[in-house]
Formats: C-alpha cells, structure tokens, sequence
C-alpha cells in the first residue's frame, strides 16, 4: 500500500514538473495558419480565391491588411513570388475586420479577434500551378502587454486546386506574366487614417471578445503548406461595443438636453403643451397624444439616423475617416456652424416644406401629432441643425449603428420635457421665462463648434503632412477659443443681437470660472507639457516645435549628468531608430555590449518594435518618469532591438538559425531570434538587464505600468552589476 501511494507520489511529482517547465517556456504561438481555395477544380484562363484562415488564440488580436502601414502598428502582409502558371488580380482582401481609433497612435487601425480571414484572387495561366510567397503579421494581447511579430512561407499546388486544360490558353496573361517583376507584393489596401473614434472604448479590444481558438502552431502548419486543406473559416463577428456604445448615446442625450435651451427649441415647449391640453377631449387623451408626439419625435430622427449609417456603412469609415477631403468638409461645416450660432446667419429649410408640413399638421388626428413632431424638428433646425450634424459627423467613421445610436440618444432628451409637460402641464409654470440667455446658449455653443472644427483639419493636416496646424498653433487656437469664451459668459464680449447683460448669474459664473480654468491648463501645453487627457483631440507631440521637456531631456539637466550620458561611438542605424524622451543609446547589440565594457556599466536592452502599441505606452508612462528616465541615463548604456525592422542586413552577415533553420537577413528578425534563443521569450515588450558578457543580471521583465516596480528592477540591476564587479576585481 505505501508503495503504491509513494508511486503515485513519484507521478503527481513529475506531472508537476513537467508542468512547471511548460510554464516556463515563453515562445508564444497565439495564431495558427492554414489554407483553402474557393474552389477544387478550375480550368486554365478561370479564376479561383486563396483563402488564408487564422485561428487566434482567446485574449489576443491579429492587426489586419488595410489600414495605413505609416500608423504604427504592423499591418498584415502578404508577397506572392513571381511564377508563369498565375497573375495577381486585384488586391488581398481581409474578410471583416474589426475598427477601432487608437489615441496613442492617434489613428484607426483594423484587427481581428478569434479567427480570421484573407482572399487572394489569381488567375490560373498553367496546367501546373504553383503559387508560393510569404506573409508577416502581427498579434497582441492586452491581458499582459505583450506583442509578438511573426513570418512564415505558404504554397498553393495541385494537390489543392485540380486544373483542368482549356480550349484556348489566355496567351497575352502569359506574356504579362513573363513581364512580372521577380517578386510580386500585394500592396496595402488604404491610404492614411487618424480620425473620430470608430469604437469609443477605452478597454482592450481582446478583454471584451469571448472567441476561443486551438493552440498555436504556426511553424508546423506552414512547413507543408501543400497537405493542409481546411473549409474556410467564418469572420469574426462584430463585438458588439457596449461601453462605447452606452457613452456615445450618454453624450448624444446631453447633446439634446442642450439643444432644448437654444432659443428655436425652448419658446415652444409651452406652446405645444398647450396644442395638447386645448386640442384633446380629456386628460387621457391629451397624455396619449403627448406619447406618440414624443415617440414620433424619436422615430424621426433615428431614421435619419439609419439613413445615414446606410450611405456610409462601415466600408465607407474609413475614407470618411482618413482621407483629407471628408476630414475639410467636416472642418467647413462646423465652422459653418459657429459662424450659425454667433449670429451671421442662420440655417433655415425651404418655407415651403415648413409650409407643407405644418399644413398636414393642422388636419389633427393621430397623423397631425406625428406631423407637429415633423414642424419641430424642420422649425428648430436652425439651431439643432448644427448639434445634430455635429453627432452624425461623430459616429459616422464607426460602426453602422452608432448613428442610430445618436439619434436615438439625441431624439430621446429632446422628445422627454415635451412628453413630460403634457402630462404635468403644472410644472410649466417652473419653466423660466424666455430671454437672452437662451441665445447664449448659442453662442456658447458656437465657441465649442469652433474648437471642434480644428480637429478635422488637424487630421488631414497630420496626414498630408502640411504643416498648417502643428501642435502650438492648435493649442494657441483653442486658449484664444475658449478665453473668448469665458469672456463672453463674463459679459465682456457681446454680440449684436445679444441682450444687454446687467449682472452675472451664479450658474453663468460657475461656466466662466470652469471655462478659464481649462485654458489654464492649455497653457503648460504650450511649453511641451503632455496633457494627456486631451491626447485624443491634440495633434501628436512630434509636432511641436518648442517642447521645453524635450530640450531639457537633450541637455541631461546639468554638465555632470551629459557627461555620464555620452555614447562610445555613433551610433548604427541612428538615422531612422531614435529612442524616447532625449535618451541616448543603441540599437546594436555588439555596440552595446563594447560601450557597456569601456564605461562599466550594465546593459539594459530593450526588446521593442515598431508595430508594438504596448512598448509606446510603456515609454509614455513609466519611461517618461523622472526617476527612471535618471536611471536609465546615468546608470546604463540602453539597446533598444527592434524585432520588427526590416532594414536589410549586409550580406556577410547573414546567418541560419539554429532555432527555425531560417535564413535571417534583417535587423528585426536577427534580433527577433536572438530574444527567442537566448531568453526562450517572443512577445514584446520585454526589458533585459545584462553585463558586457551578456551574463543577465536580475530576472527579465515586461509589460508593467508601475513605475515603483520599473525603478525597482533597475536598481536591483546596477547592484547585481557592481556586486559582481567587486567580486571580480579581488
């Protein structure tokens, strides 16, 4: 018996074991390939689809195809090698993407989440197909902050696309494929993007998607790429944004809150409630008549809602998103719309719709309620006209439903007090009474259209790199805005057909003490501070030109820390690699390591790269600190290896891993398989601190926004390094 149970002690041991080093092993394959065709048997001269299926693992994401290469992250890329028995046609095309605006790259980017799906379509020239290239591709999770950049091979053959001879061979596709360069590249597909926020969440897309996917094996689905025929995989559903969702209607409901105190939209309160009370037989009546006048007002402007989301859709976000022409119109319409609100002129419908409208709602019954809902909305559009375009111009680069969304939202606080006085006509007697401060209201609304409008031209300004509206003259433009502003609510600025102002109510005071200090904070903005709760609507740091931070970062705030901040030699690569924050350092590692020896210091090497959106943030809030900024500069010569560039190495140094059997020829994937076989890890970011010998020092970390912890481990390592330095010189 107690050989049995030490038996079965022995086996849960080693079951433990086992477990325990699988835990330990860091190579990560959260995505798996494989391949179909649309169809089996075709003739030569016919076309068929290649089909590329992913399978992503659950809490990870796969960035797509078709979103502008120059953002940041990596895009999904496909090159198909030159052979006489195909030809391209047209573009690869990724099946349903999700969309979502990024603040930190200040742009919108395409993803997927739990599977996955490209189609190439070719055109078969040739009995004997052979269709072979390679791809690279990106995943990411937001669980742990960690990115991982991939590559790999795939074939098309006979064994999975039957040809059959056709009466007549296309000869002149032969000849233009004979034309065809040695490598044919499948470009992307959009061209720029930075716009209003396809998905308004500030969570993780992965945390929110349930899809589950097999274990990654990428290497070995690919290896024989021939033998692998699966049924193609169906896109990933759209997650439905709730939280994004829920916050727009929140703001498009405020947006009608406010539009019911602008003058075209408050007088009438009353007299309408009065149409119901005076028109009805009782009581009953007039409430029931007050309910369908409300839901009439919500039908009303959901369906233009729906129209709109049927003219754009989601195919047309992106354009309407990213390309400078929407992005100019829309920075013309809202100054259109100030130029409204401040008094210039006012927009106004045809009379005679008003005319035909009012005259169908005069008939009375049940169609005349829904018709006095229709005066409504064509009499105030003078003045919702701009609130309402304004949320339409806001939902219309994301999801088809978000301008439902908003309209139902808008149309709901806006139908709710007329709906509500007619059944309590009692509590009009609480309303205040008409005035000047109704056409206030305008105009403040004026100023925050004319604020807004800078943003769409900040985009397609950012885009088209013109210049016009770096982040200086945005910042000045908006605290001359709203200085205006808080002046015109303290009565120092008026407008002809503002009313004489003989004091300053408490309300009125509060906006104007509220106004003033949001330009304050603008001013450090001025001089290079981050503000980054506005970090969505402001134009990238990058772009300004006197950034006080940046230049104190540059001198190492005195001559002894500059002196402890000089690099051995120059730099490789330093034209086109830069570190953040002013920071000196490398992005060779041989260089490194012969500077780390001359200045005995350790060596903190930074696996990041270029796509990784988790690395960015990283140096946006823990590098960007104070104290680890100090560290990193006086205590360690810094490494920065991007596993993800393609700068192509000189050929002398060129080598087979030992690890995939890979021919490496970039600095990204030279760098990407050292992590792999020297620290058995993949993902970035992922921070390493070692001597000139390589020897590590401390135990690696990665994606970590605690500062504290980040401070931590670099002084653990400078003490590691000099322990060892004392050990040695005895």
């Amino acid at each position: 018996m107690n050989k049995h149970i030490n038996m079965k002690q022995v086996a849960l041991a080693l079951l433990l074991f086992i477990v325990a080093v699988a835990a330990q092993a860091q190579v990560l394959k959260p995505a798996s390939w494989s391949y179909d065709v649309s169809k089996k048997q075709v003739a030569v001269g016919e076309e068929v689809e290649l089909i590329f299926n992913v399978r992503i693992d659950k809490d990870w994401y796969l960035y797509s195809s078709d979103f502008d290469p120059e953002l940041g992250p990596m895009v999904t890329e496909f090159k198909f090698a030159k052979h006489p028995s195909y030809e391209l046609v047209g573009k690869i095309k990724p099946v349903k993407p999700k969309k979502k605006y990024d603040e930190l790259w200040g742009g919108e980017y395409t993803y997927f989440v739990g599977t996955a799906q490209f189609r190439q379509k070719v055109k078969v020239l040739q009995p004997t197909l052979l269709v072979k290239g390679t791809y690279e591709y990106q995943v990411c999770t937001d669980i742990d902050g960690k990115c991982i950049p991939f590559d790999d091979d795939f074939s098309f053959t006979n064994n999975q696309i039957q040809v059959t001879a056709a009466t007549a061979a296309p000869a002149s596709s032969q000849t233009s494929t004979q034309q065809q360069q040695t490598l044919q590249t499948t470009p992307q597909l959009p061209t720029t993007s930075a716009a209003a926020a396809t998905t308004s969440d500030t969570t993780a897309p992965l945390v929110q998607d349930s899809a589950s996917s097999a274990t990654a094996q990428v290497t070995d689905t690919v290896t024989k790429p021939e033998t692998v025929v699966t049924p193609a995989l169906p896109a990933a559903e759209p997650v439905a944004e709730g939280s994004g969702l829920w916050a727009f209607m929140l703001l498009a409901f405020g947006s009608g809150l406010v539009a019911l105190l602008t003058p075209c939209v408050f007088p009438m309160v009353p007299m309408t409630v009065s149409f119901f009370t005076g028109s009805s037989k009782n009581r009953s009546q007039a409430i029931l008549k007050a309910l369908v006048y409300g839901v009439s007002i919500i039908a009303i402007y959901t369906i233009a809602g729906t129209i709109v989301a049927k003219l754009f859709g989601a195919d047309g976000a992106n354009f309407i998103s990213t390309h400078w022409l929407p992005n100019l119109l829309f920075f013309a319409i809202f100054l259109l719309f100030a130029m409204s609100f401040f008094g210039m002129f006012e927009i106004t419908l045809p009379s005679s719709w008003l005319t035909k409208v009012d005259a169908q709602a005069d008939k009375g019954g049940w169609i005349g309620v829904f018709f006095m809902a229709f005066t409504l909305a064509l009499v105030s559009f003078s003045c919702t006209g701009p609130i309402v375009g304004s949320i339409l111009v806001a939902s219309a680069g994301g999801e088809t439903i978000r301008p439902v969304v908003g309209m139902f939202g808008f149309s709901l606080a806006f139908a709710l007090p007329f709906t509500l006085f007619a059944i309590f006509p009692s509590w009009l007697s609480g309303l205040p009474k008409s005035g000047g401060w109704l056409n206030s209201v305008k105009v403040v609304l004026g100023f925050i259209e004319l604020a807004l409008a800078l943003k769409f031209l900040s985009v397609a300004d950012q885009v088209y790199h013109w210049g016009i509206l770096d982040r200086e003259v945005y910042l000045a433009l908006w605290i001359i805005i709203f200085t205006l502003m808080g002046f015109y609510l303290l009565g120092k600025l008026k407008f002809s057909h503002d009313s004489d102002l003989n004091f300053i109510s408490v309300p009125r005071l509060f906006l104007a003490i509220a106004t003033f200090a949001f330009v304050i904070y603008l001013v450090p903005g001025m001089f290079g501070a981050p503000l980054k709760a506005l970090s969505g609507y402001l134009p990238p740091q990058s772009t300004h030109d006197f950034d006080l931070n940046a230049i104190v970062r540059q001198s190492g705030g005195g001559t002894a820390t500059v002196a402890t901040n000089q690099l051995c030699e120059q730099p490789k690569y330093a034209d086109f690699l830069h570190l953040p924050h002013g920071l000196q350092g490398y992005f060779d590692l041989e260089q490194a390591k012969k500077c780390a020896a001359e200045q005995g210091k350790p060596i903190f090497i930074d696996f990041t790269g270029h796509g990784c959106v988790n690395c960015r943030e990283m140096e946006a809030n823990v590098w960007s600190d104070p104290e680890v900024l100090k560290r990193l500069r006086e205590n360690y010569v810094i490494a920065a290896l991007y596993v993800d560039d393609k700068t192509e190495l000189p050929q002398n140094e060129w080598y087979t891993s030992k690890q995939d059997g890979k021919e490496k020829k970039t600095l990204g994937k030279k760098y990407a398989d050292y992590q792999i076989t020297k620290f058995n890890v993949n993902a970035q970011p992922y921070y390493v601190l070692m001597d000139e010998n390589e020897n590590v020092l401390v135990k690696p970390i990665a994606y970590d926004l605690s500062v504290e912890n980040f401070v931590k481990f670099l002084d653990e390592g400078v003490a590691t390094y000099k322990a060892k330095q004392q050990v040695a010189q005895k």
